[in-house]
């Protein structure tokens, strides 16, 4: 390994702080990723009449356990388990909904406060809330990954280009960049939501074309500061390819100002989509949103379990990803070696 990768490892674990928030982080995803083994409404596994059925992964008709119908099998129908029990065993899920799974024998109206069986509750159409905060967090994540990848792609390799070049490239860019910016991209997304039905992607797409710029600053500036060092313009004399140069040369010392602003990046993104959900603006109607679970709580003041579950989870998946970012920031730290 790289001795001064092996001090950023180093240096990057010594920050208790932000190396238990990477673990805690990682452990939480890890979960969401496989949020149908953990909250679903129908069963992991069926052993019945010697034969085995895995519900999770392929459909089975009533008629498969005995019943009358040739309809998909509703587990949650009791005469359903009790025909399955009679000559067999069910094993559910811990949480025996889906995001999108209403509860039709709750004790109150929606939204019903936590008990034994929904356990943060349910939201205001019978929705179990935990299940669709885990549900809501792999979205949200998975949204922000994304996000922050091609948004970075494209920052790297413009600011490279930028800083290389110089000249009229890098002038006409930064007079680009700044009339871009200066666009509210809060506003133009809701009007651009009032003409087509955003979904995940149509939403990432957009967001893509207003994040892109966040990392350009930092690569530009690291580009030119290198592009006069005396080896840079060694491999120039040398007649090295310009794609070499940057690619070999340039881009690792651009990296590291790169890589210690993703998480804040990815912070971002994960906020910019709740925020849209709040307002109605986001995913599409039904979808297990952070933000959605919020805009419920702000308008059902009297089940508090409904916001004050949405704002714990946001904080501590914002707060993760900050202390995974100062951590990050100080290893890379050129200062502190």
């Amino acid at each position: 390994m790289n001795p001064l990768l092996k001090l950023r490892i180093e240096r990057f674990k010594s920050n208790r702080r932000g190396y238990w928030s990477l673990w805690i982080f990682m452990v939480l995803f890890t979960i969401s990723l496989f949020a149908e083994l953990v909250a679903n409404d129908k069963p992991l596994f069926i052993s019945f009449d010697n034969g085995w059925y895995f519900p999770i992964a392929k459909h089975y008709s009533e008629t498969d356990f005995g019943g009358e119908f040739v309809a998909e099998a509703d587990y949650t129908d009791p005469y359903v388990q009790d025909l399955i029990n009679e000559q067999g065993y069910i094993v559910w899920p811990l949480i025996r909904f889906s995001y999108n799974t209403i509860n039709y024998d709750l004790p109150t109206p929606a939204p019903s406060a936590p008990d034994k069986t929904n356990w943060l509750g349910t939201d205001d159409r019978g929705r179990d809330v935990l299940a669709r905060i885990i549900y809501g967090f792999r979205i949200s994540v998975l949204f922000g990954v994304v996000l922050t990848i091609i948004s970075s792609l494209i920052g790297v390799i413009v600011g490279a280009s930028q800083g290389y070049y110089g000249g009229k490239l890098d002038l006409i860019g930064q007079r680009f960049i700044e009339v871009w910016s200066s666009m509210p991209t809060l506003f133009l997304l809701i009007i651009l939501s009032s003409f087509v039905e955003p979904n995940f992607w149509w939403l990432l797409g957009i967001m893509v074309l207003f994040s892109w710029m966040s990392l350009v600053g930092v690569v530009r500036a690291e580009f030119l500061r290198c592009r006069n060092f005396d080896y840079i313009k060694a491999a120039h004399a040398l007649g090295v390819s310009d794609r070499r140069i940057i690619s070999r040369h340039m881009l690792p010392n651009a990296m590291v100002a790169t890589l210690t602003m993703i998480p804040f990046i990815l912070s971002g993104s994960v906020t910019t989509l709740t925020s849209l959900d709040f307002l109605g603006f986001g995913l599409p109607s039904g979808s297990p949103s952070l933000g959605e679970l919020l805009a419920q709580g702000k308008a059902n003041l009297q089940a508090p379990w409904l916001g004050f579950s949405a704002f714990v989870v946001l904080s501590i998946m914002l707060s993760l990803l900050v202390f995974i970012g100062e951590a990050v920031r100080d290893a890379f730290d050129p200062h502190s070696h």
